[in-house]
């Protein structure tokens, strides 16, 4: 066990050391030396202390990001070693004879854990974002929001833990299918109610008071054949001084939904691009697609857990203390290969994701037909959230959902050209 503990932790410094080089030593600023002086060079449009400080929040929070991923892997690693995980299933076995209370306790004492250690990362990332006037909540505030998250994420976990060890123990073979075909009515509900029972927990949601503004964004709506009936307002700005705009859930209960951030910082013409990039994604079916490449890839995902499983219990079970995949003190295992492949798909699914931003974006100037607000738009979000507009290359693959700044506003002003030529 020493021998693994001290393996595991070389590595794991190894790693944190590599990655500190590419961010903060090898990895250059800036844009491409033919672009300097256009639009999307970041210093034609922030200050030269917003150069400095865009830099370095984004190379902090980059650093924090690829450190942390595996940390929460290295803890659950480390759970299972040293019999942890094992005790706490002989704590939840004598709570209660049933196996769903059983599992409740088990998972409990395995969430606590993991908060409380993973704690001082999370303060850290806080005290960042605050320093850097990114975060605008007090430390009360920014509590309350961590412990929504811990109640919500048990909640549903449990739910997920209960369901999953139910069909390991009834189907022992075929639980990845049917855990599979259970979380698709799982999903949806989940993206149904999320809107009005779960992101109201930690915001106050109301009609868009602007009234004009709304009309202009539903008569956008309208011609999108989108039927909305309100734009709502999200308070933020007692949390952030970032911008951001989003459309949520599905049927009945789609929402369109602005900061007022986004409201206060960008004109009415911004506004309504961000808007009609939106309900870009809603026209083309975004959202769906994105529910089937989830689908697709959990349906293959489960199935190469349920094998690595198989073999790691085999061949490391003793070292693990893990006597069967039946166990819950199989686990954290689970947790520690969803984990993996979950990082290693992100470079595929990112690279979906960017495409479809990148078709958001053009179905918004089309509608919209203002190049200059798309550009300025772009311009304030990175100039507010300190982004970094040309980020390192695996920053881009592995964090990156949309284009980066430098390459949306650059393929915007090759549009804005193409219309000027075509005139």
């Amino acid at each position: 066990m020493r021998k693994w503990l001290t393996g595991s932790i070389f590595l794991y410094f190894l790693y944190g050391l590599l990655v500190y080089w590419y961010l903060f030593i090898f990895s250059g600023t800036g844009v491409p030396a033919p672009y300097e002086g256009s639009s999307a060079d970041p210093s034609t449009f922030m200050s030269g202390r917003e150069l400095l400080l865009s830099q370095e929040y984004s190379t902090i929070k980059n650093f924090l990001f690829f450190v942390t991923v595996p940390f929460e892997w290295f803890l659950l690693f480390v759970i299972l070693i040293t019999g942890i995980s094992r005790k706490m299933q002989e704590w939840s076995n004598v709570t209660s004879r049933f196996f769903s209370l059983q599992s409740a306790v088990y998972f409990f004492w395995l969430s606590l854990l993991i908060s409380v250690i993973s704690f001082p990362v999370e303060l850290l990332g806080f005290r960042i974002s605050k320093s850097y006037n990114i975060t605008t909540q007090t430390f009360s505030a920014w509590m309350k929001d961590q412990l929504i998250d811990f109640w919500v994420n048990y909640a549903l976990m449990t739910v997920i833990v209960i369901v999953l060890y139910w069909l390991i123990k009834r189907f022992e073979k075929r639980w990845w299918l049917y855990a599979w075909l259970l979380s698709i009515p799982f999903s949806m509900f989940l993206m149904f109610v999320q809107p009005v029972l779960i992101d109201p927990l930690y915001n106050d949601f109301y009609p868009l008071q602007n009234k004009e503004l709304e009309e202009k964004i539903l008569a956008i709506a309208n011609e999108a054949d989108i039927p909305a009936e309100h734009v709502y307002e999200v308070n933020m700005s007692e949390k952030t001084n970032a911008l951001n705009a989003y459309v949520t859930g599905i049927g009945s209960n789609s929402r369109i939904v602005l900061w007022d951030t986004t409201l206060n910082r960008l004109s009415e013409e911004e506004i309504l691009f961000i808007m009609a990039h939106e309900m870009g994604h809603y026209v083309m079916n975004h959202i769906y697609v994105g529910i089937a490449g989830y689908l697709f890839l959990s349906l293959f995902g489960l199935f190469i857990i349920h094998l690595l499983m198989k073999l790691m219990i085999k061949q490391f079970g003793s070292l693990l203390k893990i006597n069967s995949i039946r166990e819950l003190t199989a686990f954290p295992l689970f947790l520690i290969l969803l984990g993996v492949l979950t990082f290693a798909s992100s470079p595929l699914a990112n690279t979906v994701a960017r495409y479809q931003e990148k078709s958001a974006d053009m179905y918004a100037i089309e509608m919209t037909n203002n190049n200059e607000a798309a550009i300025s738009s772009f311009q304030e979000l990175s100039r507010a959230g300190l982004s970094e507009v040309n980020p390192p290359a695996l920053v881009k693959i592995f964090r990156y959902t949309h284009p980066t700044m430098f390459e949306r506003i650059l393929y915007l002003e090759e549009h804005g050209e193409k219309e000027s030529g075509s005139e």
